[in-house]
């Protein structure tokens, strides 16, 4: 066989395997959809509006800067938005819960990108507090700038509070994508859905999970390969992974956990100023001010009081 018979045979064996229903299918073409690097672009205008200067020279006015990159943001995130919201119902998993779809698209997509703007100057406000925080929590940092410039952990943290705000406003796909896509840049996988408090760090930040359900409170350290992730979930009747629920677990306020430690399941809360030491796998609950570390027989959960114990972590 000639490479044009090959070709030829090998196209008509393919048609069949992609779907031409207006439905979200996995062997469905992606044809409607927002553009993958659109999204990017509307990022990385965000992040130089959160922090001016990274890549853009300084402006001559601050506020026409501000102006000319927030309507270059909304006009990209306008059309991707209206791209992506009939996801809302098309989704797999919302087909069976039969949402109706939005009449005026452009209009839903034009609320949703004024009402996500209004949510910038909070969103800077608690950027300002991670960066206090990485520069206090690691003992290399010897300037905000280089937090700044340098922090993959940063990174990481403002395309989540972008995304997360995205996520509170129902816009499917977007969040995801910004997601995933800072997660190849830095290492951290933070789902957008996932809720955290202010003055948050990552320190080194390869390999840390964070799942959609978390919920994290203030003034919380990570060090690198930490996961916060799920147990097994639950099924509906119909075998599919039971959606909205709580599935990751609780940090409170003021916690530590250390490198490549493990914690899962959406009823463990770790309570408050608890310390988890490195290499610790965590399916149970702490009480305030606890230490976490592995032991012969699993883990072992002691709190601070105990004289000798925690000293130097």
């Amino acid at each position: 066989m000639n490479t044009i018979k090959q070709i030829e045979e090998t196209a008509a064996r393919l048609v069949p395997l992609y779907a031409q229903e207006e439905t979200d299918l996995p062997d469905r073409p992606l044809w409607s959809h927002p553009e993958l690097d659109q999204v990017i672009e509307a990022l990385r205008l965000l992040s130089d509006v959160l922090f001016p200067g990274r890549h853009i020279p300084e402006p001559a006015d601050f506020r026409s800067f501000f102006i000319k990159q927030l309507k270059n943001t909304a006009e990209i995130l306008e059309q991707e938005i209206e791209k992506a919201l009939p996801f809302r119902w098309m989704g797999a998993a919302d087909l069976h819960e039969k949402r109706p779809p939005i009449d005026n698209l452009f209009l839903a997509s034009t609320e949703i990108v004024n009402a996500f703007l209004g949510t910038l100057p909070a969103i800077r406000t608690l950027l300002i507090e991670d960066v206090k925080a990485a520069y206090n929590g690691d003992p290399a940092a010897l300037s905000y700038a280089e937090v700044k410039l340098a922090y993959p952990g940063l990174v990481a943290i403002t395309s989540h509070r972008v995304a997360h705000e995205l996520y509170k406003l129902n816009v499917p796909l977007i969040p995801r994508i910004m997601s995933e896509y800072t997660h190849s840049l830095t290492g951290i996988d933070i789902h957008p859905g996932a809720k955290i408090g202010k003055g948050f760090f990552i320190d080194h930040g390869t390999g840390v999970v964070i799942g959609e359900t978390c919920h994290i409170g203030n003034n919380v350290k990570l060090y690198q390969g930490v996961t916060l992730g799920a147990k097994s979930f639950p099924l509906d009747e119909h075998g599919r992974p039971i959606k909205h629920i709580q599935r990751h677990p609780t940090v409170e306020d003021n916690v530590v956990v250390y490198a490549n430690s493990t914690i899962l399941g959406g009823d463990t809360v770790i309570g408050k100023g608890t310390t988890v030491a490195g290499n610790v796998f965590l399916m149970e609950s702490t009480p305030s001010g606890s230490l976490v570390t592995r032991s012969d027989g699993g883990v072992m959960i002691r709190t601070r009081e105990v004289p000798g114990h925690g000293l130097g972590i």
